[in-house]
């Protein structure tokens, strides 16, 4: 261990004996997820719950077993997306039985546990990065091809445990086109170098509006830098997500499973490369 160890692996490049001893948690005997996808950014609003839902969607509706793991405890929206209401998980003999949503796709969120979706979580990091946890080893997910972890964000507690106690296969970092946001994406994307976690690509999102007269598409944001980060740091571009008022329509309205835009086919594509079932 370095002799001034802070005992934040996030910020230390020091392969020590402390970062070699840290160990998986192991899932539950109920479970048998195959690949786990964290999906991450490095500020907040730029639309990661949007990418997680419809990442899974995309793939459960190739025929894969998808899960969501909602590890975003102190602002859940995972449930909300899918329509699924609060105090809905049930248990057994193992643990607990995470709710499916109108296709199959499980999800295990805080929301779903509590009485009232809008009841706070006041909680310290120690806590929410324990409840994480219990989710993977808790939760008797049975068999999952893709499980997709909905980070909240930043570089803080939660992403350090699940990178740390989750066998997480990559990462997908969702941004937006502000000069500032590319800068925090670098945060992220050094951050999973850090812990030896593969970047499948990156996904900006309000990159434009298209007009609905001409179809033009207007940057309101400015050009974007994604693409100079992508080059930079050598991972694949997945997506530019256009402001798209039906993307908030359906996951307000508890109905992302309708989503019909194909702007997320070429990330699931990718997934499928990088992370294929075949060799497990």
């Amino acid at each position: 261990m370095a002799e001034e160890c802070t005992h934040d692996c996030s910020t230390c490049k020091a392969d020590c004996s402390s970062r070699q001893a840290i160990e998986k948690e192991k899932q539950n005997e109920g479970s048998n997820v195959r690949r786990v996808i964290g999906v991450v950014s490095g500020k907040g609003g730029v639309g990661k719950s949007l990418v997680t839902s419809a990442l899974a969607t995309v793939l459960r509706r190739r025929d894969y077993r998808t899960a969501i793991l909602d590890a975003d405890v102190t602002g859940p929206s995972i449930p909300r997306a899918f329509g699924l209401k609060p105090g809905t998980v049930n248990g057994c003999e193992g643990g607990m039985l995470p709710p499916r949503s109108k296709t199959g796709i499980e999800i295990m969120s805080l929301n779903l546990l509590v009485g009232d979706e809008t009841e706070p979580v006041v909680w310290r990091g120690p806590v929410i990065a324990g409840a994480v946890k219990q989710f993977w080893t808790d939760v008797v997910w049975g068999d999952v091809d893709y499980m997709f972890v909905d980070m909240p964000p930043g570089t803080g507690d939660v992403p350090l445990t699940v990178f740390q106690s989750l066998p997480v296969d990559g990462i997908i970092v969702v941004s937006s086109p502000q000069e500032l946001v590319s800068m925090i994406v670098e945060k992220a994307i050094r951050m999973a170098d850090l812990m030896k976690i593969p970047v499948l690509g990156l996904i900006e999102n309000y990159s434009f509006v298209k007009c609905p007269d001409c179809g033009k598409e207007i940057r309101i944001f400015g050009e974007s830098k994604i693409g100079e980060t992508a080059k930079r740091h050598g991972v694949p571009l997945l997506a530019r997500l256009p402001i798209d008022p039906e993307f908030a329509r359906l996951s307000d309205s508890g109905q992302i499973e309708l989503l019909s835009s194909d702007v997320f086919d070429a990330a699931a594509d990718e997934i499928e490369r990088a992370l294929p079932l075949s060799n497990q």
